[in-house]
């Protein structure tokens, strides 16, 4: 069972009674001295032609106590040897990520020179700057520029981190990095106090470290040896579920087997759902009109939902318009009757409204948890509730479960936010709770349509306006990203997003609909010029009629792979395009790319035509990925799924030719 800190912390409170003493800092201060065979090195013992190689990385988990404050300390030390020019351009800055309850002290660095000069880092030369993560995420990080590398240079860091207030409760410890290591040590330290009753446990994911082996002063330690190096690839899975790393937490030692813990954690589940999804008169009568004169079980669902969705403001979604300020003010709901009273309240007052709407009109209702795929893929042989970070909530209908989520804005009837689909969720119940499988939407639910009516000068201009839904994830991915900027920031988005693929591109009339309505399409529309368009050769003109892929670079550019490849979700595209030919060019050549398809994976067709009249071109092109819920794939069928995008790429390319026609009478 996964503890709330609070209860931890009530917890530790007591037993601190029961003791007063203060810790102190493991570790020393000295710099390691450094053998002279590792300043020799000029290759890399794990990987061959590796630009840099970490020779040791230590890292030092200590939960302590000081006077009545208990807190983790994590001790980090590396030394890196650096082979190649490239190696110290990507080694040679350094970035200390950390979140604002922490504290970063005790910062030391040095560079040991090929011919064995030491030059220490100075202290003011470390900084603070706001850095960018994968996914837009910014956070605070210390920063410094190691001094004087070079290739042959061996460069050492160490730091000191404080988490006051916490414990290392769920804790993720990696062992891989950018550069491949040769050897990877972690020390770690349980909190030992008296009548705490948790011990610390460790599941190590993807990667064998050796047994732990008890140390001094409290700590268990232990390695990975020759681990290499992490490379990001497109397409991947998530980071945590192909890099080796291990999860560090406190439990009670209750040896069940997972079928049984998870039988009582089900249990435990569905007597939280049933205290908060109180059915009052209240929430009786709002289902009553929401249902209104619906009949069928999945048209009331649907009117339910609904209603949920856009009658109940969530407060914590960043567009809902409140401060943090405003936030911290309002009064927590009790109860459904609370929330529907209020119009407002938090994701989780939102679900449970549903919940007892649902059940006032009649149906069996459940709360389910369920892990998030875009942090890891869930293996419930883990009899631990950890992964289990979120939940829908799971209504009968007939002898299938649906699953209803209204709490997010933007996610259409009939299916969850993306992380949330095709999971194993595990279904409350007082006697027997079960798991069910979350549909996986396919791929004509997340379309994106994209229409235009153009006309081509005879100087290869292309002009005309056009218009682009996106439904389903796409749709909800583009509200989510959009719904907090101003309109200012959202016309630069697109603008930027045009013209990355057509630097030549001029956007006028920009309209951008329904960012925060939670039924409607996201919809851009603009009018647009493209000087040069089309390349004109004489009395040629060559033209890509597929517009919405012109500057598209191929999904899949390495000719090997090393990590399976993963889709978030099946979608499908759909483009209409009329395109008004220059006076005087009728078309010279009719071919268009040739249907494909893998299985009921994916497909793909294009009509190319001219009408009757000659004046005019007109081009679809039907597209989709994901049939059959088939979205991850391993590693080893990367060649044929890069053929596939290969061939979608080119298809998209095809340029077909417009020649120029004597007018009459020459």
């Amino acid at each position: 069972m996964r503890f709330p800190r609070s209860f931890l912390f009530s917890l530790v409170a007591v037993c601190l009674g029961l003791l007063a003493t203060a810790s102190v800092k493991a570790g020393g201060d000295d710099w390691r001295p450094v053998d002279p065979a590792e300043l020799a090195l000029k290759t890399s013992s794990v990987e061959k032609d590796a630009d840099a190689e970490a020779l040791i990385w230590e890292v030092r988990v200590s939960d302590e106590v000081d006077g009545e404050t208990v807190r983790t300390v994590l001790s980090h030390y590396l030394r890196i040897k650096i082979f190649t020019e490239r190696g110290r351009e990507s080694q040679s800055k350094i970035d200390i990520p950390y979140l604002n309850s922490w504290k970063i002290s005790d910062i030391a660095a040095r560079t040991v020179t090929p011919d064995n000069r030491i030059i220490l880092l100075k202290k003011e030369d470390v900084f603070e700057r706001t850095i960018v993560r994968m996914g837009g995420t910014r956070i605070k990080a210390k920063s410094f520029a190691m001094p004087g590398v070079e290739p042959g240079a061996i460069i050492e860091y160490r730091w000191r981190e404080v988490h006051n207030e916490d414990l290392a409760n769920y804790i993720r410890l990696q062992f891989q990095r950018d550069v491949p290591v040769q050897l990877v040590k972690y020390y770690v330290k349980p909190l030992s106090i008296p009548g705490f009753p948790y011990g610390m446990r460790v599941r190590p994911f993807h990667g064998e470290n050796t047994p732990f082996v008890k140390e001094k002063d409290g700590f268990y330690s232990t390695t990975m040896t020759k681990v290499p190096a992490f490379r990001e690839e497109p397409r991947m899975p998530p980071e945590d579920e192909v890099r080796p790393w291990m999860l560090v937490y406190y439990s009670e030692d209750r040896k069940l087997a997972p079928a049984q813990y998870w039988k009582e954690r089900g249990k435990e589940f569905f007597e939280t759902f049933k205290s908060g999804a109180k059915v009052s008169d209240e929430v009786k009568k709002a289902a009553a009109d929401a249902i209104g004169d619906a009949t069928s079980p999945e048209q009331k669902l649907e009117r339910l939902f609904e209603f949920c969705r856009s009658k109940i403001k969530n407060v914590n979604d960043d567009a809902s318009g409140m401060t943090s300020e405003e936030r911290a003010k309002l009064k927590a709901n009790k109860s459904p009757a609370d929330t529907l009273k209020r119009g407002m309240g938090t994701g989780k007052n939102i679900d449970y409204l549903f919940a007892a709407m649902a059940i006032a009109a009649g149906f069996d209702v459940r709360v389910a948890y369920l892990a998030d795929r875009s942090d890891t893929f869930f293996d419930p042989s883990f009899a631990d509730d950890y992964f289990i970070s979120t939940y829908d909530i799971a209504v009968r209908v007939g002898d299938t479960w649906r699953f209803y989520d209204p709490a997010s804005t933007y996610v259409a009837h009939g299916m969850l936010r993306w992380q949330e689909e095709g999971q194993d969720a595990l279904i409350s119940d007082p006697k027997e709770p079960t798991w069910a499988r979350t549909p996986l939407s396919p791929p004509e639910k997340s379309r994106e349509k994209r229409t235009g009516k153009f006309r081509l000068l005879d100087d290869g201009t292309l002009e005309g306006d056009v218009r682009i839904e996106y439904t389903g994830h796409l749709g909800n991915d583009k509200k989510e990203y959009n719904d907090d900027d101003s309109p200012a920031q959202r016309e630069e988005t697109l603008r930027d997003n045009v013209r990355a693929r057509m630097s030549t591109a001029e956007l006028s009339e920009i309209k951008i609909e329904n960012i925060t309505d939670p039924v409607k399409p996201f919809v851009y529309s603009y009018h647009i010029r493209v000087p040069g368009y089309a390349q004109r050769t004489g009395k040629r003109l060559f033209l890509q009629p597929a517009f919405f892929e012109r500057g598209v670079g191929p999904m899949f550019s390495s000719s090997t792979r090393k990590q399976a490849i993963y889709f978030h979700y099946p979608w499908s595209e759909r483009d209409e395009l009329e395109i008004e030919l220059p006076a005087g060019f009728t078309l010279d050549n009719a071919d268009q790319p040739a249907p494909f398809a893998a299985q009921n994976v994916s497909k793909y067709e294009v009509s190319i035509r001219v009408t009757a009249d000659g004046h005019k071109l007109l081009f679809t092109r039907d597209f989709f990925f994901g049939g059959d819920g088939n979205i991850l794939f391993p590693g080893s069928t990367y060649a044929s799924l890069k053929a596939l995008f290969d061939l979608l790429h080119k298809s998209d390319e095809h340029t077909i030719s417009l020649k120029q026609t004597p007018s009459p009478g020459n």
